[in-house]
């Protein structure tokens, strides 16, 4: 059996030496033939076991990983997302509908990756060997559909090569990742590779954003939906604490998600539904994911703890509780280290420019002093409505004393994570669970 990481390896094994952006798996071929290992594939070197150099490891995984399995992965409908923002809610919810109809469906994305019970994933979208086997899972216990999250560095990293979706879907792209990518052009190209990679061509784009016109393809089944344009019009948007209403053509909707960006998020799972000949009776029993709106209710106030990150996101995430009756908007957002800079000093105008008072603090530091982060998302403000507190929990406490009757607390850019990034350890750390036990004091 082939394997890429050295600690899995069992005796009899191939292990495979893979360059990784981070650290190179030559580095423990020894490591692999000390735990069993009697063959390594690797692009290098002399070693006491059978061994087969090749030009590129990576490319020898993907076309191994094809020839041998693709046949039985291919009974799978896939469907993979991809987008700035909405992946995640759009997959859950996909995920949820079709089991709720039951047809098992299988969810992999940023939280996890859900079959009839939840696993840890180290990616929104997980190498392809990872892919592979949760994808023989699934066949193996009898799934017929798999929705993903497909990111912009899995496309780069080559993460789905060698697969072929079902059904493609586009939310919207909005500035993030340029730590990586650099342009947004970069960014873009990254993503239109999804809509490539399609077997039947079925595409559900969000005609309202400005890079909607690349991703509508001749080659693909296209399906356009939005408020200014599209096959589908969405209007009549109707929210308040206990969800929204609005109408998809003529055809009215009720979703207990808040807010319009989620409007957008449940009409692409209405518009699959539609395409699989499925009754969209259930869209009103969805749940949003962990993370995700997630709302507390504490005396008179609510707090709401959700993975925005992004200067969009917080746009959005903003006009949206602004719509919901309340004395005080308060936020508490970060920047992750070691991630795009440019986009500090948008997060740290944006918060404080549609909210009463924010607390900056630390997200996930990784190896950048959280202190010059701050200051990277400070440094430019002219407004004074803001104070930092380093420590998240003691910020999060903070802003918990500060609320005053009917105030929105928004603890924003972790969601569902339940660690802190500092230095190159994770530290046991959740929004809900902190704020749960302050005030539970």
């Amino acid at each position: 059996m082939i394997k890429i990481n050295s600690k899995d390896v069992k005796q009899g094994d191939t292990f495979i030496a893979l360059r990784g952006v981070r650290d190179d798996g030559h580095n423990y071929v020894l490591d692999a033939i000390k735990n069993g290992a009697t063959k390594v594939i690797v692009e290098e070197g002399n070693y006491p076991v059978e061994t087969i150099i090749v030009a590129d490891t990576k490319k020898y995984l993907e076309e191994y990983l094809h020839d041998n399995y693709y046949d039985k992965i291919s009974k799978l409908k896939l469907i993979g997302a991809t987008g700035t923002n909405g992946k995640t809610t759009t997959c859950f919810l996909i995920y949820q509908a079709l089991n709720k109809k039951g047809i098992k469906c299988a969810y992999i994305g940023t939280i996890g990756f859900y079959m009839d019970t939840k696993m840890d994933t180290s990616n929104t979208t997980p190498s392809l060997y990872e892919l592979y086997n949760m994808l023989l899972k699934c066949v193996d216990e009898d799934y017929k559909y798999v929705v993903m999250e497909v990111s912009s560095q899995g496309l780069s990293y080559g993460r789905v090569n060698t697969l072929l979706f079902d059904y493609v879907i586009f939310s919207n792209l909005t500035m993030d990742h340029l730590d990586y990518h650099k342009t947004m052009e970069n960014y873009l190209n990254e993503k239109l590779k999804l809509f490539d990679m399609t077997r039947d061509g079925y595409a559900i784009v969000n005609n309202d954003s400005e890079y909607s016109k690349y991703f509508i393809k001749e080659n693909n089944k296209n399906i356009t939906y939005g408020k200014d344009s599209g096959d589908y019009i969405i209007s009549e948007i109707d929210m308040d604490i206990n969800g929204t209403s609005f109408k998809l053509n003529n055809t009215k909707y009720h979703t207990k998600l808040i807010g319009e960006y989620n409007v957008y998020n449940v009409s692409t799972v209405i518009l699959l539904l539609n395409l699989l000949g499925i009754d969209t009776d259930i869209i009103s029993e969805l749940e949003p994911p962990v993370g995700r709106m997630d709302i507390v209710k504490y005396k008179d106030n609510l707090i709401i703890i959700d993975f925005a990150h992004t200067p969009d996101a917080l746009d959005k995430i903003l006009d949206t509780v602004s719509n919901i009756k309340h004395n005080r908007i308060i936020t508490l957002i970060g920047c992750g280290g070691n991630r795009d800079k440019v986009k500090r000093s948008l997060i740290g105008d944006i918060a404080t420019k549609k909210s009463d008072y924010v607390f900056f603090t630390s997200d996930n530091p990784r190896n950048e002093d959280p202190i010059e982060i701050l200051d990277d998302i400070t440094n430019k403000l002219d407004r004074k409505n803001f104070e930092i507190i380093v420590n998240r929990e003691e910020s999060i406490n903070k802003s918990v004393q500060t609320l005053q009757k009917n105030d929105i607390l928004l603890l924003l850019g972790k969601g569902h994570e339940n660690y802190q990034i500092i230095g190159n350890k994770k530290f046991p750390f959740n929004d809900k669970e902190t704020v749960l036990k302050i005030i539970g004091r």
